[in-house]
């Protein structure tokens, strides 16, 4: 049973950075899933597979694994790639490239 600590990255319909400043902890799955042949569903004899547990910080969430004994991985977050822009940066007199239409 492993756990997995990560800060998760905002959605592509997120434009604020709501729900990404917690850490997440999740466990990994110990059964695969199976499709049960009456109804069809997808069904799982691993219960923690629902269970998310927030922290405020990294250090608290490796404190709880510590503290229960639970095998933990973390994941740092990484750097956006883009930089954000102001539209009032598209007329600004410091910009450096020349403005087409």
């Amino acid at each position: 049973m492993t756990a997995r600590i990560y800060r998760p990255a905002k959605t592509a319909m997120q434009s604020g950075a709501a729900k990404t400043r917690d850490w997440l902890l999740d466990y990994e799955p110990e059964e695969p899933r199976v499709v049960e042949p009456l109804m069809g569903w997808t069904s799982s004899g691993d219960t923690k597979q629902q269970l998310k547990l927030r922290f405020e910080t990294k250090e608290e969430a490796v404190a709880y694994c510590e503290r229960h004994g639970i095998a933990y991985q973390v994941s740092e977050p990484r750097e956006p790639a883009r930089r954000t822009m102001a539209y009032s940066d598209n007329f600004a007199f410091t910009r450096k490239e020349g403005w087409t239409h």
